[in-house]
């Protein structure tokens, strides 16, 4: 029995490990690659090819490029495409030839908008740098032809010159003429004027005109705010220029006197007579309707230009007494998904700016419904069109540099504004000019009078000038053509400052250039103007790079 057992217990261990000598099959250990396999079907093989259709069964081809077979000569691929294409007939065959056509051959500038595909679409965008954040957004036009604005409206924007639309614009024209609040942030230069002013002249065309005189004085349609009288008087001209031939009527609300009369009582006159647009700044529009000389109860259409500049020079309450004197009841409901009723006129906020700083995000989140935020290119970027040339310089050693800068624009006959911080600074550098003889010099800053700083703008627009001293008053909204050089005499407070200053010059698609003196008084920038640099692909100055005031906010930064 013994022997029996221990026969049995070899003969269980040869058929463990060999397999055994009864002519089974021996058991075999799958591998690990083996144990995870799937039994596929043949129609589940994404790799073969149907014969119905000579089609891949699930689209599963490694392709690459634009549609193409990988490690294929596209031109081959290309002929046997359209070989095998023209031996079909009928509809279809000329159907499949157009799209074979447009997703290989053509880009999407050749391609009409109902050809245009999800990619073209992204290619778009990112070929002008335009971003959104928001739900329901529509596409952007791409040309003034697709932006359907009106016949009447199209031929204003062809009279002003404009002859394709700049990328802000061809983001926020068609938001505006959906009534969607916008949050536009673009570059200085960047047509953002027209961008806003657009849909809104749309707008108020298709308004039916008042019936009675009682309704012209319920007020404007719409109202535009800029934070300095210069801003808002190019606004004003700019609007007026592109509602040519549409009977409607632009006021403009600034402070100042003129004419040894009181600009206000012109304006309440104005006012009086009716009109369809206001442009205006927050203090003297709010002097207005706290004297009852303006209301607002039919307007529904606001835009606030450089709402960045406002809050920095203290008119947040100002432009909150505005908002607030506007019927509660067009603003729209909070929910995205809410109904709209028809028989209501809701209000459109617009927010324009290069930058936006927390304090306009806090005002948008108050005054906007579901609005959409449009950037084009980075927030508070320069203008990729200016280049910047930082200097690393002694006080002593500003003026020599400036004259000599100064000295070959006046070969070219080329114009220059020049930044300073005070207006005692503009004051003084402008007598060393004028006494130096290099150039022919004016100044503008907030201390003069409302007649002396536009003849100081019209000098300079006209060529009587070729240099303009100016503090940051001359910093947004001053749109002067043909500006070929900034100087920053005294480097500003701040990167924001900085972008708006230099965003003088390469406007409307021309190259310009910066030119900044920096001193070791200016630390407080050195960081965030490096930073700028950096990203601008600008020369940094190395005493710039390797100061202790960048490396030690760098690394705080980096602890952070």
């Amino acid at each position: 029995m013994a022997e029996r057992a221990r026969e049995k217990e070899l003969e269980a261990i040869r058929e463990q490990y060999l397999g055994g000598s009864d002519g089974k099959k021996p058991k075999t250990v799958a591998k690990l690659r083996d144990r995870f396999r799937f039994d596929w079907a043949s129609t589940d093989d994404t790799s073969r090819v149907d014969a119905a259709n000579d089609q891949p069964a699930h689209g599963g081809l490694l392709l690459y490029g634009r549609g193409f077979l990988a490690g294929i000569d596209r031109r081959e691929q290309k002929k046997a495409a359209a070989a095998a294409l023209q031996k079909e007939s009928g509809a279809g065959a000329a159907a499949r030839y157009d799209a074979i056509d447009m997703r290989v051959d053509r880009h999407w500038t050749d391609k009409r908008a109902e050809e245009m595909t999800e990619r073209d679409w992204r290619i778009l965008r990112e070929d002008f740098g335009i971003s959104y954040r928001g739900s329901r957004v529509p596409r952007p036009m791409r040309s003034w032809a697709e932006s359907g604005l009106g016949a009447e409206l199209l031929r204003n924007v062809d009279r002003a010159g404009y002859r394709k639309p700049t990328p802000i614009q061809m983001a926020a024209v068609p938001l505006g003429l959906q009534r969607r609040d916008v949050i536009g942030v673009a570059q200085t230069g960047s047509g953002k004027t027209a961008a806003f002013v657009l849909p809104m002249l749309a707008y108020i065309a298709g308004m039916a005109p008042p019936t009675s005189h009682s309704e012209e004085g319920e007020g404007p349609y719409a109202l535009i705010l800029g934070p300095t009288r210069e801003l808002a008087q190019k606004i004003e001209r700019e609007t007026v220029k592109l509602a040519a031939h549409l009977r409607i009527r632009v006021v403009s609300i600034v402070g100042g006197k003129a004419d040894g009369q009181s600009t206000i009582q012109k304006q309440a006159s104005m006012l009086e007579q009716g009109c369809e647009v206001i442009v205006a700044t927050p203090g003297r529009l709010l002097d207005c309707l706290e004297s009852r000389y303006a209301v607002l109860n039919r307007c529904s259409y606001v835009v606030l230009d450089e709402a960045d500049r406002m809050i920095d020079m203290g008119f947040e309450p100002q432009v909150v007494g505005v908002l607030d004197a506007m019927p509660s009841s067009h603003l729209k409901p909070e929910s995205a998904d809410e109904e709209l009723d028809e028989a209501r006129t809701y209000r459109t906020t617009h927010m324009f700016s290069a930058t936006m700083p927390p304090a306009v995000e806090r005002l948008a989140r108050k005054y906007l419904r579901n609005p959409v935020a449009v950037t084009v290119g980075s927030a508070g970027k320069a203008a990729d069109l200016v280049a910047q040339n930082v200097v690393m310089v002694k006080v002593q050693e500003k003026m020599p540099r400036l004259t000599r800068i100064l000295a070959d624009l006046g070969k070219d006959r080329r114009t220059a504004i020049v930044f300073c911080n005070t207006k005692n600074s503009v004051e003084k550098l402008t007598n060393d000019l004028e006494y130096a003889g290099m150039c022919r010099v004016t100044a503008l800053q907030g201390g003069k009078s409302q007649d002396e700083r536009k003849a100081s703008l019209e000098g300079f627009r006209n060529g009587r000038f070729n240099v303009l001293v100016a503090t940051d008053l001359a910093a947004r909204g001053i749109d002067v053509p043909e500006v070929a050089h900034v100087i920053n005499y005294e480097m500003p407070s701040s990167i924001d400052l900085y972008t708006h200053r230099i965003g003088r010059t390469g406007r409307a698609g021309k190259k310009g250039l910066s030119t900044s003196f920096l001193t070791m008084e200016d630390t407080d920038i050195f960081y965030d103007l490096k930073q700028m640099l950096v990203q601008s692909n600008c020369p940094v100055p190395p005493e710039l790079a390797r100061h202790e005031a960048y490396v030690q906010v760098q690394s705080r930064v980096c602890s952070w």
